[in-house]
């Protein structure tokens, strides 16, 4: 599938499907949107899946690995080779995503997109577009050709996710250097200075935030990416799995999938989805707000709030994985509950 054809394949939310999941909520015994935005998820979610009573079992998790050569700057605490090292505990089962997916019975993929190391890890699934970026502070990230080469990647990878009879998806990645990458993409799209936008990544010190503030600036000024081209902004400040997760959550959506959003790489990706195609927003449910500082704006640009403020800020999709959790815990009542006419107590009544 194609980018174009993807954003063509996109429709509306089932209006009809949702109404009847408000009319089951008020007429359970709870008070009236006493499960708040998990309420409004479960809403959403039969709207996307077209009916009253959602099912978001079997699941999976994408995990989009890739390196990034603006790690040349000196703005990580580790080297590049712990993006290999991380990805081949992935295709063990052995990273933290895949211990908190296992909780929650959810497959993980990881996908190498465009780790520098040359592998063939067991359990990785190889959709290598090239070894790593360019260094963002001095060239282009990648070609526009590639980048689009890497949207489709994730389109293929969605697709195949709702071929096997998944019901949800969350897309998570792996890169040494991609806090740097989406910072410099999220300033591209929205405009916001990189001081407001850049975070510590893994740790980084207030001397080592300043330089990395100064690395976003500089890439945005070499390179000028073009807010209303989120392929072009991709391709010349972004990174191989925000490119890859794009068309993940584009051709999630084109196939009927509810998705559920990680952290701010995630959601940097999800806003350039949303940007090629607007509809798509209608498929994203947040599940936390990460404690990097353009989380809280991409939420917002995205129209989204999220289940989870827990001050999380690790990445592989983990707090996509603890926001289905949540999502598991209120569709029990939901599905279950009995009414308040089975009860036999009176309904509350909406205020007015």
């Amino acid at each position: 599938m194609t980018i174009e054809e993807a954003v063509s394949r996109v429709r509306p939310l089932d209006a009809a499907a949702m109404r009847a999941a408000e009319k089951r909520f008020s007429d359970i015994a709870m008070p009236l949107g006493g499960l708040g935005l998990l309420q409004d998820a479960i809403i959403q979610l039969a709207g996307i899946q077209r009916k009253p009573v959602p099912i978001i079992r079997p699941r999976a998790a994408v995990i989009f690995c890739a390196d990034n050569g603006v790690v040349a700057e000196g703005v990580t605490q580790c080297g590049q080779d712990v993006t290999a090292t991380v990805t081949r505990n992935m295709g063990q089962g052995r990273s933290t995503m895949c211990m908190m997916a296992k909780s929650i019975d959810m497959d993980v993929f990881p996908v190498d997109i465009g780790v520098a190391e040359k592998f063939s890890f067991k359990g990785v699934v190889d959709k290598k577009i090239r070894k790593g970026t360019e260094n963002i502070a001095e060239n282009a990230a990648m070609t526009r050709d590639e980048a689009i080469a890497a949207v489709k990647t994730g389109i293929e990878l969605a697709e195949n996710c709702a071929q096997q009879g998944f019901r949800l998806v969350c897309g998570g990645e792996m890169g040494i250097g991609n806090t740097t990458t989406s910072a410099a993409v999220t300033a591209a799209l929205t405009g916001a200075p990189a001081a407001r936008v850049t975070g510590r990544g893994a740790g980084l010190s207030s001397e080592g935030l300043h330089k990395k503030m100064q690395v976003v600036e500089k890439s945005l000024a070499i390179n000028r990416p073009n807010p209303d081209d989120p392929v072009d902004v991709i391709s010349k400040v972004g990174g191989l799995d925000i490119a890859g997760l794009t068309g993940f959550y584009l051709g999630a959506a084109a196939c009927g999938l509810p998705i559920v959003l990680d952290g701010v790489i995630s959601c940097t990706a999800a806003l350039a989805a949303v940007r090629l195609c607007p509809l798509v927003a209608d498929y994203l449910i947040a599940a936390h707000c990460s404690e990097e500082p353009a989380s809280a704006l991409l939420l917002q640009e995205l129209g989204k709030k999220a289940f989870i403020t827990a001050g999380m800020h690790l990445g592989e999709g983990t707090g996509a994985a603890a926001g289905i959790a949540l999502l598991d815990l209120a569709l029990a009542p939901y599905r279950e509950m009995p009414t308040f006419d089975e009860i036999g107590v009176e309904a509350y009544k909406p205020l007015k």
